[in-house]
């Protein structure tokens, strides 16, 4: 399966698209083919979720493990990106990764720096998504610019 990755500039801080991210439990108000979210456990740096994907007649449940750590909100020559990264647990695919870097900039705006790479088991859902997977994805990362819009508004 092709990979994508992205850097955008946004006008919020990190902390708030890093809080944007990590609210898993939200996605189906605004993340296209997102049907339901569940957190199913939390630790301190650790969280477990399901995700209900679906498009048309088909719908699939997948399980992750998201391990995150904060943007440094400490004044410093050099602060520490916020991470979040997702690890596949279970579900419709063969694998799945993805990471999120939020990057503080000295007019304090965030740089974030998108990776994600996925391939479905079911050979049938591979060739639906091939087709269409990086404007998919784009029009995902999309989804949570516009989201930040709405929650933050459109200056820092």
């Amino acid at each position: 399966m092709p990979t994508h990755a992205e850097r955008r500039n946004l006008p919020h801080t990190p902390q708030q698209l890093f809080d944007l991210v990590l609210d898993i439990n939200r996605y189906p108000e605004f993340l296209p083919w997102c049907i339901a979210s569940r957190i199913t456990k939390k630790e301190e740096d650790i969280i477990y979720a399901d995700l209900i994907i679906g498009y048309k007649m088909v719908r699939e449940k997948f399980g992750s493990k998201v391990t995150f750590s904060p943007p440094d909100d400490q004044i410093s020559v050099q602060k520490q990106p916020g991470i979040i990264r997702v690890e596949y647990l279970d579900g419709p695919m063969k694998y799945l990764s993805n990471k999120w870097e939020f990057i503080a900039e000295e007019d304090g705006s965030c740089t974030i720096d998108f990776y994600v790479d996925f391939e479905f088991k079911n050979i049938f859902l591979q060739k639906m998504m091939g087709l269409f997977f990086h404007e998919a994805v784009r029009r995902m990362v999309q989804s949570f610019e516009l989201r930040a819009q709405k929650l933050y508004g459109h200056k820092k």
